[in-house]
C-alpha cells in the first residue's frame, strides 16, 4: 500500500521524518510551491524543522492534493483543525471514501464542534472501520533531534493500526496500537486545553505545587469526559492520555502550554496567538468542549475556566484564584 502526509507543519515534517526510513515512496501535499521547491531541491522544510533532512529520492512533493489522494491508499491528515474544512472545501478532493484515513490531528474542528474522526467520517463517507488516529507523547521537535519518544496508533481495523505502526517506528520511535478511537482523540483535544490552564498558571507566577496539583485534577477530569461521552474499558494512565497530558502540560515545546504563558503574562487572547504565528489547537479545542459538554453535562472546571477565559475574556487572575479553591 502506498501511504501519503495530507499537511506541511512541524509535526507532519516529524511525521515524514518517521515514514521515510519505511517506504520507498513517500506522496506528501503541501501548501506552497516554495516549500515543494525546498523539499525536492535540498530536501528540508524552509518553514518548519529545517534541521530534518529527507532522502530527495523518496520524496514525491506536490501542491495537488488530488494527486497525493489519487496514489496513496493510506493517508496520513495533519491539517490543523482550525483550517482543515476550509482545506479540504477548497481543494474539493474525491474517493476519499475508499481510502484508510489517520488523523493527526489534536484539535476539534471548530465549524462543527466534531473530532476528526467523526469529521472526516461524515465529510467523504469513510467508513469507521477505515479512519485511525496518531497521538503521543511526541513533540516534533524532539523526533527531529532524534529523542526517544512514543506515539499510539488507534484503529478500529487492528491491521490498519498494525501496518501504519510498523512504517512509524524506527530506533527512537516506539508504536503501540489500540482500538480507542474517540477516547485517544479527545484526550488529545483536552490535553492541550489543560495545557493552556498550566501556562496560564505558569504566567500568573503559580509555582510547581500548585501545578502540579491543577494537572492531576485535570487527569481526572479527562478520566469523567471520556467516560462519559465513550465508555469503553480504558486505562486513563496510559501514554496516550495522562501521557500526552503531562508532556503537553510541562514541555518547553508545547504551542499550548506557550499560548497560556502568554495570557497569564498579560497578552490578550488575540494578540498571544498573533505573536506566536502558529496555531494552538487548544484555543478552538476549548470551545468544542465546551460545546459537547452542554450535552453530557460532566462536572470539568479546569476547561470550562480556559474556555471563559479564551471565548468569554474572563480574567486569568481571577479564574485560577477560582479554581485553587476548588482543586483538592
Amino acid at each position: 500500500m502506498n501511504v501519503g502526509i495530507l499537511g506541511s507543519g512541524s509535526w507532519a515534517t516529524a511525521i515524514a521524518k518517521m515514514l521515510c526510513h519505511n517506504v520507498d515512496t513517500l506522496h506528501w501535499w503541501v501548501r506552497s510551491q516554495d516549500t515543494v521547491d525546498e523539499l525536492m531541491t535540498y530536501g528540508h522544510n524552509p518553514r518548519y524543522i529545517q534541521s530534518i533532512s529527507f532522502p530527495k529520492e523518496k520524496l514525491r512533493v506536490t501542491t495537488d492534493m488530488q494527486a497525493v489522494v489519487d496514489a496513496c491508499d493510506v493517508l496520513l491528515v495533519v491539517i490543523p483543525s482550525l483550517h482543515l474544512d476550509s482545506v479540504f472545501r477548497a481543494h474539493d478532493v474525491k474517493g476519499m471514501e475508499g481510502k484508510i484515513l489517520f488523523s493527526a490531528i489534536k484539535g476539534m474542528v471548530a465549524e462543527y464542534d466534531s473530532i476528526p474522526a467523526r469529521y472526516l467520517h461524515k465529510r467523504f463517507g469513510t467508513p469507521y472501520e477505515n479512519i485511525g488516529i496518531v497521538c503521543g507523547p511526541c513533540h516534533a521537535e524532539e523526533v527531529a533531534r532524534e529523542k526517544l519518544s512514543y506515539l499510539t496508533v488507534a484503529c478500529p481495523t487492528e491491521s490498519h493500526a498494525e501496518w501504519l505502526a510498523e512504517r512509524l517506528e524506527t530506533r527512537f520511535i516506539r508504536v503501540q496500537t489500540s482500538d480507542d478511537v474517540f477516547g485517544a482523540e479527545l484526550a488529545a483535544v483536552l490535553k492541550n486545553v489543560y495545557a493552556i490552564a498550566a501556562g496560564i498558571a505558569h504566567g500568573l507566577g503559580y509555582g510547581d505545587n500548585f501545578i502540579s496539583v491543577l494537572v492531576s485534577n485535570a487527569s481526572q477530569e479527562m478520566k469523567r469526559f471520556l467516560a462519559a461521552v465513550h465508555q469503553i474499558d480504558r486505562d486513563v494512565k496510559g501514554s496516550p492520555y495522562l501521557g500526552d497530558l503531562l508532556v503537553t502540560a510541562y514541555s518547553p515545546h508545547s504551542r499550548n502550554r506557550t499560548l497560556g504563558t502568554m495570557i497569564g503574562k498579560g497578552y490578550t487572547v488575540k494578540s498571544a496567538i498573533l505573536e506566536m504565528d502558529m496555531v494552538a489547537e487548544g484555543f478552538t479545542g476549548s470551545q468544542g468542549i465546551h460545546a459537547l459538554n452542554q450535552k453530557y453535562e460532566v462536572d470539568i472546571p479546569i476547561a470550562e475556566s480556559v474556555y471563559r477565559i479564551l471565548h468569554e475574556k474572563m480574567a486569568p487572575s481571577i479564574e485560577m484564584r477560582l479554581l485553587s479553591d476548588d482543586l483538592s
